[in-house]
């Protein structure tokens, strides 16, 4: 897919070529953006090129103010904020805007991705592009969408299987939809947080918990689980949120400007991702993990009960009808 037409679905129509003649019409504009990530983290590397970008492109007139590490709080707190005019952007993820958007809420459907291909045409494509118009009506608006992997299981023993699970003790991030999915793999959930995952896991507390490799390996969590089940049951992305009303009162070459330099930070970000997983795979196996690769289909089997119960809900069912359909 050309870069170019991924814009297409966002409907903000402006013109993305820049020279000397957009920076004399560009008025001046600082924005604030805070976000809980440390400035390592890919995302944020991704936030701070755009932040570049637009200064160089609107000539010095529009900056970015970005504050880092949870410096106004998580990502409730910042979008919160947003609402009440106290900040201008910040980032979340697809499920910590479930509960402004319960659109949001489909990307926590296990296996509803045939594979990344599928994940990424829906997220960067028409589908995507207008799922993130959903919030506008709560004073916010996604302009970028950035990848975060996939989410499976790492455990103190083998998980080869859904059977291998049974009795178990998972640690998750707790929403009645990740409880659902541990209980009907035959596991209880554990909704322990996340700073004391290593000592639950060091002392048996926990048998496993889920994420994607690279924080599996960033936080060491390798150390005292030592095998990672390729299961891959959940793709949850990643989004860069601007306050609505900031956006509405932006001129059309301040919009695009902001526009290009948010479709350059999702390209940047991805190539930044793909790094960092496999500098963190290539780790955790000389740190002597084991990566096992399962067949999903036990798995997408055992969750088959959680599509009926989203389905009651005749917009969710309208979501994942156009999800399903752009992976045929």
């Amino acid at each position: 897919m050309k870069l170019k037409s991924l814009l297409v679905g966002m409907a903000l129509a402006a013109p993305l070529m820049f020279h000397s003649s957009v920076h004399a019409a560009v008025d001046k504009l600082t924005l604030k953006l805070a976000h809980n990530l440390d400035q390592e983290h890919v995302v944020h590397k991704a936030i701070a090129q755009m932040a570049e970008e637009v200064q160089k492109e609107s000539g010095g007139k529009m900056r970015i103010r970005i504050y880092p590490n949870g410096q106004m709080g998580g990502p409730r707190e910042t979008l919160e904020m947003i609402q009440a005019g106290g900040l201008d952007m910040t980032k979340a993820s697809a499920s910590e805007m479930e509960t402004f958007a319960n659109e949001f809420s489909v990307f926590s459907l296990p296996y509803l991705f045939n594979d990344e291909a599928h994940f990424k045409k829906v997220l960067y494509g028409p589908v995507g592009r207008k799922l993130m118009k959903e919030t506008a009506s709560q004073g916010f608006t996604p302009i970028a969408a950035y990848v975060a992997g996939n989410r499976s299981f790492y455990t103190k023993k083998p998980v080869n299987s859904p059977q291998d699970m049974k009795g178990m003790k998972i640690r998750v991030v707790s929403t009645p939809t990740t409880n659902r999915i541990i209980e009907l793999l035959g596991a209880s959930p554990a909704p322990i947080p996340f700073g004391e995952v290593y000592t639950a896991l060091q002392q048996s507390v926990i048998d496993g918990a889920e994420n994607n490799e690279p924080s599996y390996y960033q936080t060491r969590h390798l150390e005292v689980a030592k095998f990672y089940t390729e299961d891959q049951h959940t793709s949850v992305p990643d989004y860069l949120i601007i306050s609505q009303p900031v956006w509405d009162k932006m001129s059309d070459e301040q919009r695009a400007i902001f526009t290009q330099a948010a479709l350059n930070s999702e390209v940047y970000q991805q190539k930044l991702w793909d790094e960092e997983v496999a500098n963190s795979r290539q780790k955790a196996q000389e740190m002597g993990v084991t990566f096992i690769t399962v067949d999903k289909e036990p798995f997408r089997q055992a969750l088959r009960p959680l599509y009926d119960d989203f389905r009651k809900d005749e917009k969710i069912a309208g979501w994942i009808d156009q999800i399903e359909s752009a992976g045929k």
